[in-house]
């Protein structure tokens, strides 16, 4: 047998080869990749709907704590609501008049199904005292102020619920809203219960409603009986609707056999109310310059006449009425001086014995001075009016007279710059003072004449305070 050569390749049959093979493995890598891509944008899609703090654990707070002292470097009494018409709300002003350490804790956990549905899980536990000692036995007031389940995105919602979520437990309700330099909110909806927000009618429509019970304290349900008493839960069914920057809020109540309360010797506590209010959200200082402001009208009767905390008094009487108006706004009055007046006021009736009356007025404004990106110098003056009739309920006596205070306070922060930016560490001088007339309204009160807070006085202090 004879063994030939093999043939020479053909160069062009093999270059032609190669070009294949080449070209095949690009396409195959080429589709790999496109693949890869294609997987990637997937998991990117299941991932997006998590991200941007869509789920886990986060923790938000809100804190202040502070020491105020007096000429003779003792503790002085002070709060938003030291003078007699802070019994029924009338606040002044708080830079330099706080003694007391209060603290929130907010714990939430956010989930997204595989639907898109959100889930948030808020617990908020909060502790106040006034005691200066790191731990004191007995003293502080520890509670769960909040335990709720919202659900939003909801997938299977249509329509005008398209964009609502769902909530139940027991919360603050979402969208009360406050004068912070007063500390008081203009209204203040808080309890058990569960709702709906943001129900959509039209682009600029929107509704939320809610049902919230509140529990009031016991008290005798009869005058003969003073030992039995019995408890009552006050309903409070609400409608909050905006209308672009208007919101007109609606607050039906009913608290089964209230109506057996005794009040200053008469059996004539309130068992429904109603309240409303009719607010406006500016985005500039009234419309003169750049900031924002906020005005309010809220009126209630019977056990809606408690104007702030809807729902929260059982004492009021079945004819009671008031009426309260709120306004602030910020902005800046050149490029280092910020301004923030505001303005409370109410007028109320049989508020609590027929015949009684409370009208009281307060003025307040804060400015800061910025020095440097760390460090401004703010200022408070507070000037509260007050005409009221008590009827003798609860040892109160009728008072008509005026409070002021002014406050200087340096202040450290991380960036100036802006009203809401905390924390703030600030050390402080206020000067109060106010009409002898008002240390008789209660022997035991703040102002009164047993107490060694006396007129004309100046205190001293230090506190800081904290959000996030």
């Amino acid at each position: 047998m004879i063994f030939g050569k093999a043939p020479n390749p053909n160069p062009l049959a093999l270059g032609l080869s190669l070009a294949l093979a080449s070209t095949s493995v690009a396409a195959q890598e080429q589709q790999s990749v496109e693949e890869r891509l294609a997987a990637l944008e997937e998991k990117l899609a299941e991932v997006e709907p998590r991200a941007a703090g869509d789920e886990g654990f986060s923790f938000n707070t809100y804190a202040r704590s502070g020491l105020l002292l007096n000429g003779d470097l003792q503790s002085a009494p002070g709060g938003p609501y030291l003078t007699p018409a802070g019994s029924v709300g009338g606040a002044v002003g708080r830079l330099g008049n706080e003694p007391d350490t209060y603290l929130e804790a907010i714990l939430n956990y956010k989930q997204v199904a595989e639907n898109g549905t959100k889930s948030h899980y808020r617990l908020m536990i909060a502790d106040s005292t006034t005691s200066s000692n790191d731990w004191t036995a007995g003293d502080g007031a520890l509670n769960v102020r909040q335990a709720y389940v919202e659900f939003s995105d909801i997938a299977s919602f249509t329509g005008i619920f398209r964009d609502a979520s769902i909530w139940a437990g027991k919360r603050f309700d979402r969208d009360n809203f406050d004068i912070h330099w007063l500390d008081s909110d203009f209204i203040f909806l808080a309890g058990l219960g569960g709702g709906i927000y943001d129900v959509k009618f039209t682009d600029s429509v929107t509704s939320n409603f809610s049902l919230y019970g509140r529990s009031f304290l016991d008290f005798p349900s009869d005058p003969q009986l003073a030992d039995e008493t019995s408890s009552t839960d006050n309903l409070i069914l609400t409608a909050n609707n905006y209308f672009g920057n208007v919101q007109w809020m609606l607050n039906a109540m009913k608290a089964q056999d209230n109506d057996q309360r005794v009040v200053g010797g008469v059996q004539e506590a309130a068992e429904t109310g109603v309240h409303t209010m009719l607010a406006y959200h500016g985005d500039s200082f009234f419309g003169l310059s750049e900031g924002n402001f906020k005005l309010a009208v809220m009126h209630g009767q019977g056990l809606g006449a408690e104007a702030k905390s809807i729902g929260a008094d059982g004492d009021l009487h079945e004819d009671a009425v008031s009426t309260r108006l709120g306004v602030y706004g910020t902005t800046y009055l050149s490029e280092s001086w910020r301004f923030a007046p505001a303005i409370l006021a109410e007028t109320s009736e049989d508020r609590y014995i027929k015949g009684d009356e409370y009208q009281w007025l307060t003025f307040n404004a804060r400015l800061a001075q910025e020095f440097t990106q760390n460090f401004e110098m703010q200022y408070e003056a507070s000037w509260q009016t007050m005409d009221i009739t008590p009827l003798d309920y609860a040892g109160r006596n009728a008072v008509d007279g005026d409070y002021s205070r002014f406050t200087v306070a340096p202040t450290f922060k991380p960036q100036v710059g802006d009203f809401w930016n905390r924390p703030e560490i600030r050390v402080f001088a206020s000067y109060s003072t106010w009409d002898d007339e008002l240390e008789g309204y209660a022997g035991g009160d703040a102002l009164g004449a047993d107490s060694d807070f006396e007129s004309g006085q100046w205190t001293f202090g230090t506190q800081m305070e904290i959000w996030f």
